[in-house]
């Protein structure tokens, strides 16, 4: 393949995914565009050097604004659903309670299943993957070593953000 028809490829792969469009869809468009014969792994590789900004990608890392926060509120109240005090001073409070949070990378690693990384509740930091065979690791710790309750609480929310991830 000639340096300009893989500059064209990059260009519409990265015009491709700003819209949306999953890497598989990407390779058919890809082939047949291109009359080329590109498998998954060109794709996700070449995918992969592109300056694009995965987590704007990312469907569920949509951050609500201000303005839609506020309308989702009017329409709870609207809807008489609204919460005590009590219960949202309780949701403030667990959010700064220091939580763990498990980010998935939108693209795996090679040879990986998942991968990502997390931010135990006592601050330490790792990034962690899911083989093929389905074995869970942690790798390129920061800080101390994560305690059993850390370890547990990483365990439900990386059940959580993969569940969420899966459409599940």
């Amino acid at each position: 393949m000639d340096k300009d028809t893989e500059l064209q490829m990059k260009i519409f792969i990265a015009q491709e995914l700003e819209k949306g469009s999953s890497l598989s869809d990407i390779q058919n468009m890809v082939n047949e565009k291109f009359s080329a014969k590109m498998t998954y792994m060109d794709i996700r590789i070449m995918a992969s050097t592109l300056d694009v900004d995965w987590r704007a990608l990312d469907p569920n890392a949509a951050k609500e604004t201000p303005a839609e926060e506020n309308s989702t509120a009017d329409s709870a109240a609207d809807a008489g659903e609204t919460e005590s005090a009590e219960e949202i001073a309780g949701e403030e409070d667990e959010a700064s309670a220091g939580n763990t949070v498990v980010e998935v990378s939108p693209i795996a690693r090679p040879g990986m299943m998942f991968s990502g990384s997390v931010t135990f509740a006592s601050g330490s930091t790792a990034d962690w993957y899911v083989d093929n065979m389905g074995r869970l690791g942690l790798e390129n710790l920061v800080g101390d070593k994560p305690g059993q309750s850390d370890v547990e609480q990483f365990q439900i929310e990386l059940d959580k953000a993969i569940r969420k991830m899966m459409g599940r």
